[in-house]
C-alpha cells in the first residue's frame, strides 16, 4: 500500500543548520499494516511521515500508495489518499463548529456539496452509531461544540473524521502526545478498533516505546536518517522495553 524508494531528504543544505534527516530511506507497507515508528529527536521518524503526506517535496527518492506515484503531488492532492491525525488536540477540527457538524464536513470531504440541508436525519443517526463506538458519551452531545470537548474527546473524534472516508494511508503523528496517561490509553484503544475495524494501512509515529511495542503488527526504529532495526509479528510481541533501550545506545 505504501513505497518509500530510497527517499533523501536534507533541511537547510550547504549552510551551518544542514541536517540531513532521511538519508535513502526505502520501505514498503503491505496493505492493513499497522507500523509503528520510534526514534531519538532528529531520528527521521516525523520527517517520514511528513513526506508521506507531502509537507514539502523529497530531494530525491520516490513514494508511491497502491501502486500511484504521489512524489509530484503538493499536500493538498495527497489529501485523497491520507487520514491524518496530529499531536495537537486543537488541530483537526473546527472549533466553534458542533461536534455533528465536524462528522458532516469528514462525511463529505471529497465530495460535492449543494444547497441541500446540512444534516440529513440518517446521517445523524450513523454519526450517532459512530461516536458510540468510542465510548465517551459524545454520542448524547452532538450539538455541544467541539472547542468545549476535552483533548482527548477531540483528539478521539479527529480520529473518527480522519478515517470516515476509509484513507489508504492513516498518518498518526504522535498522536496521544498530548493527552494524559488514562486518556491517551482510551485513544489508542479507539485507534486499534478502527483500524482493525476499516482494516487500514497505518503508520503511527510515538516516543512511547510500551505503546510502540503494543500496538500494530511491526515496529521500525530510525536514527540519523536511516531505519536501523524492525520487527514483526512474534518478534515484536515478544520485545521488552529494556531491547529497545539498548538498540538505542548502540
Amino acid at each position: 500500500m505504501l513505497e518509500v524508494r530510497n527517499v533523501c531528504k536534507t533541511f537547510n543544505p550547504g549552510t551551518i543548520n544542514e541536517k540531513v534527516a532521511l538519508d535513502h530511506v526505502s520501505l514498503t507497507l503491505e496493505d492493513g499494516d499497522f507500523v509503528t515508528v520510534i526514534g531519538g529527536n532528529g531520528a527521521g521518524k516525523s520527517t517520514i511521515m511528513n513526506a508521506v503526506a507531502g509537507v514539502w517535496p523529497v530531494d530525491s527518492g520516490q513514494i508511491l500508495i497502491d501502486g500511484t506515484d504521489i512524489s509530484g503531488l503538493c499536500e493538498h492532492q495527497r489529501a485523497p489518499f491520507l487520514g491524518r491525525v496530529f499531536q495537537d488536540p486543537m488541530t483537526g477540527t473546527a472549533a466553534d463548529m458542533q461536534i455533528v457538524e465536524n462528522l458532516a464536513l469528514a462525511g463529505r470531504r471529497g465530495k460535492k456539496r449543494g444547497l441541500r440541508w446540512g444534516v440529513t436525519k440518517k446521517e445523524y443517526e450513523e454519526y450517532r452509531e459512530l461516536l458510540r463506538t468510542l465510548d465517551l458519551g459524545l454520542e448524547d452531545r452532538m450539538t455541544s461544540k467541539v472547542g468545549l470537548l476535552s483533548g482527548g474527546q477531540r483528539q478521539a473524534l479527529t480520529l473518527l473524521m480522519a478515517t470516515m472516508q476509509k484513507p489508504k494511508m492513516l498518518l498518526l503523528d504522535e498522536h496521544t502526545a498530548a493527552l494524559d496517561p488514562k486518556t491517551a490509553a482510551k485513544v489508542l484503544e479507539a485507534t486499534d478498533k478502527i483500524v482493525a475495524a476499516s482494516h487500514l494501512t497505518t503508520m503511527m509515529v510515538t516516543h512511547n516505546m510500551k505503546d510502540a511495542i503494543k500496538h500494530g503488527n511491526r515496529l521500525i526504529m530510525m536514527q540519523d536518517g536511516h531505519i536501523v532495526f524492525e520487527a514483526r509479528g512474534e518478534e515484536k510481541q515478544n520485545l521488552k522495553v529494556s531491547d529497545l533501550m539498548e538498540k538505542f545506545e548502540l
